[in-house]
């Protein structure tokens, strides 16, 4: 049985990830893997976002009309991103833990520092081909290793020059399929249960309330302002984490 506090604190983080979700379409892996890393170990954190994970994604992928044609565009970026996932997953029995919360504290700094610093990578249309399953394949490993889906998969939808709408619902098909690979390399590592499924299944809860939340404060709010706040936040957490498993 959970302690009441955790409970609390785990339906806490959800609805400050899924609201942040709502109102920019990315960052509830993020957010909420942060949040908890400072409360439990990186598996355990990763395994309870799976089914909010993969449900938030369903809505956000489905969203837009655009999904036939970011599939025809995006089928080897996502493929990629989805079976790397394993290789990355393998280092959570090999590798000690703390390095691994501080990769993800690095990938956390890395993601907010480029996003505040205004750089956007650009690619080509012709590179595309070759460009797509190599980001794919880098976002796979570190999803594996961090449970972060964010980088650098999201810097390539933003690189090939989507459309906001479009570049919404491509990140909510690569964090699905993300969600879906690191469910299945989670489960073959042995760090899924069914008290920890349970417990995912209940933060979904929060997360969706915290989404639907989001969805009306994007209407309210300069997007551009809550960027920047977003983004100082993710690096201070990201900072925090790094120092605290150093």
């Amino acid at each position: 049985m959970m302690d009441p506090h955790a409970a609390l604190a785990i339906a806490a983080t959800f609805l400050i990830a899924g609201t942040v979700k709502g109102v920019i379409g990315v960052g509830l892996p993020t957010i909420s893997l942060g949040l908890l890393t400072a409360l439990i170990d990186l598996p355990t954190a990763m395994a309870l976002l799976l089914i909010p994970s993969l449900m938030t994604n369903i809505l956000q992928a489905s969203s837009g009309g655009n999904a036939r044609e970011l599939f025809r565009r995006l089928w080897s970026f996502l493929l990629s991103a989805a079976i790397t996932i394993w290789v990355g997953a393998a280092a959570l029995t090999q590798l000690d833990l703390s390095l691994l919360s501080t990769l993800l504290g690095i990938v956390l700094l890395t993601y907010a520092a480029i996003s505040l610093a205004g750089i956007r990578l650009s690619v080509r249309a012709e590179h595309e081909v070759w460009a797509g399953p190599v980001f794919g394949a880098v976002n796979g490993v570190l999803t594996g290793m961090t449970g972060s889906f964010v980088v650098p998969g999201v810097m390539y939808l933003q690189a090939i020059g989507l459309p906001r709408d479009m570049l919404v619902q491509a990140m909510g098909m690569l964090f699905l399929v993300s969600t879906l690979g690191l469910a299945v390399a989670l489960g073959g590592g042995g760090f899924l249960t069914a008290d920890l499924g349970i417990q995912s299944a209940a933060a979904l809860v929060p997360a969706l309330a915290g989404m639907f939340l989001g969805r009306k404060i994007r209407h309210t709010l300069s997007e551009a302002q809550f960027r920047k706040a977003f983004f100082v936040a993710i690096l201070i957490l990201g900072g925090y984490i790094a120092l605290r498993s150093l």
